[in-house]
C-alpha cells in the first residue's frame, strides 16, 4: 500500500512510524511544511497515565518519551495571594519539540525519510497515493478542501489565549487568577523540563478589549502579561514563540473519511487545552486507524471501521472539553467566590467529577471543602 501522510505533528508522526514498523514493505512519504526543528508552543501535558495507553503494544516508544517527561500529582490554584493543592490530580508532561524529535528518531528508524520544508498545495499533488493520512493540523489543507464532504464545522470561543513560556518552573500544574482594574486574566502554567515552563495567558473578550491588545504588538503584549504576573513570575521573563493572541477553535467534522482521504488528530477534531488531551488524541487517533486498517480487506471499509470505532470515545471527550471551556468563558464571575468554593468549582467544571470520586481522588482536598462548607 502506498500511504501520503500529510502533517509531521504526534499524530502524523506517530502513524507512519506505526504502520512502517509493521508493514516494513508498504510506501509511506511523509509531508511536513515546516523544517524539522521547528515548532508551536513549548510544553504538551499528558493526564497522570500519560503514556501508559501505549505500553502494551509499544513499550520501546514509551522508554523513549518517559525519561525526558515532567511529573507531578496535585494541581496548586492561586487566587487573591492565596493558595490551595488538590492532591491526587496527576499529570505529566514534556517540551513539544523534545516529542517531535523522539517520533522523527522514530520514524527514520524504520526506514522513513520524512520530507520537511515541504508545502503541499493541493490534494491533486497525491494522486496515485492508496490512502492520504491527513494530519495536517488545526488549519487543515484536506478539511478546508472538502469541508461539505466532511461535513466540517468549525467555531471560535470568544476568550483570547497567548501561549507563552519561561525559565520559571513550577513544582505542579498551576492556575494562577489576577483580577486587575481593567479585567480578569488567568495563566496556565508548568514545567515540561528541569529548565522551562508553558505559561498560557488567557483573558475574557471584554479585558482583551480594555488592553488594547488589538493594537499591539507581540512584545508590547508579552510585556504587559509579564506584569500582569509579575508575583507569578517571581522576576523570570516570558518566552514568546510565535506568541500572538488567539481564539481557541472547535474543530469538528460529522465525516472522518472522503475517497481514500481520512483526518486524524487536530484535522478532524479539538480539545481545549484546558484538559490537556490534544496530543494524546492525536496519537490515539493513530493507534486506532491502524488496528482498522489492519482488520478489513480494503481501505473503504477500514476508514468506516475506524469512525465508527473512534467516533463515540473522542465525541465523549470533546464534549467535557467544551464544558471545561465553557467554565474558562465566565471564570471572572467564579473568581468572585471564596477560594475553596472556588476550587470545587474548577475541579468539578467538566462534569465528569462528582463529589465521591472527588473523596475518592483528592480526600485532603475534599475533607478541606467539607470543613469550609460546614464553617459558612
Amino acid at each position: 500500500m502506498r500511504i501520503a501522510v500529510i502533517g509531521g505533528g504526534p499524530g502524523g508522526l506517530y502513524f507512519a512510524y506505526l504502520w512502517k514498523r509493521r508493514h516494513p514493505d508498504a510506501e509511506i512519504d511523509l509531508f511536513e511544511q515546516n523544517a524539522a526543528g521547528a515548532t508551536w508552543g513549548f510544553g504538551v501535558v499528558f493526564s497522570e497515565q500519560a503514556l501508559e495507553f501505549l505500553r502494551a503494544d509499544d513499550p520501546e516508544t514509551v522508554d523513549a518519551i518517559a525519561p525526558q517527561m515532567e511529573s507531578w500529582k496535585n494541581i496548586t490554584l492561586n487566587l487573591r495571594g492565596e493558595s490551595v493543592e488538590i492532591d491526587g490530580v496527576g499529570f505529566s508532561s514534556i517540551g513539544r519539540l523534545a516529542l517531535l524529535t523522539i517520533l522523527q528518531q522514530r520514524v527514520r528508524s524504520v526506514g522513513i525519510t520524512p520530507r520537511f520544508d515541504t508545502v503541499i498545495q493541493s490534494v491533486d499533488e497525491l494522486k496515485g497515493y492508496d490512502l492520504i493520512v491527513a494530519a495536517d493540523g488545526l488549519n487543515s489543507l484536506v478539511r478546508r478542501s472538502f469541508e461539505a464532504e466532511f461535513g466540517a464545522s468549525v467555531t471560535h470561543s470568544t476568550n483570547k489565549f497567548a501561549w507563552y513560556g519561561t525559565s520559571k518552573t513550577f513544582a505542579t500544574l498551576s492556575q494562577t487568577f489576577v483580577k486587575t482594574d481593567r479585567g480578569s486574566f488567568n495563566a496556565h502554567h508548568y514545567r515540561y523540563s528541569k529548565e522551562m515552563s508553558t505559561f498560557l495567558v488567557e483573558c475574557d473578550a471584554a479585558t482583551w478589549d480594555a488592553y488594547g491588545f488589538a493594537d499591539k504588538s507581540i512584545e508590547e503584549s508579552q510585556a504587559i502579561c509579564e506584569q500582569v504576573f509579575a508575583d507569578t513570575l517571581d522576576g523570570h521573563p516570558l518566552v514568546s514563540n510565535k506568541s500572538v493572541w488567539r481564539n481557541f477553535p472547535w474543530i469538528w467534522n460529522e465525516r472522518w473519511s472522503h475517497g481514500n482521504m481520512v483526518l486524524i488528530g487536530d484535522a478532524l477534531h479539538s480539545a481545549h487545552f484546558s484538559i490537556g488531551s490534544g496530543t494524546r488524541l492525536a496519537i490515539e487517533d493513530a493507534i486506532a486507524l491502524t488496528k482498522a486498517l489492519e482488520a478489513e480487506a480494503d481501505v473503504a471499509a477500514a476508514l468506516a471501521r475506524y469512525e465508527a470505532e473512534r467516533k463515540p470515545i473522542v465525541k465523549k471527550l470533546v464534549t467535557a472539553a467544551r464544558t471545561s471551556a465553557d467554565w474558562y468563558e465566565t471564570f471572572p464571575e467564579h473568581m468572585k467566590v471564596g477560594l475553596m468554593d472556588f476550587a470545587y468549582s474548577y475541579i468539578t467544571r467538566s462534569g465528569r467529577i462528582d463529589d465521591a470520586r472527588l473523596r475518592a481522588m483528592s480526600p485532603v482536598f475534599m475533607n478541606s471543602y467539607e470543613a469550609s462548607r460546614s464553617q459558612s
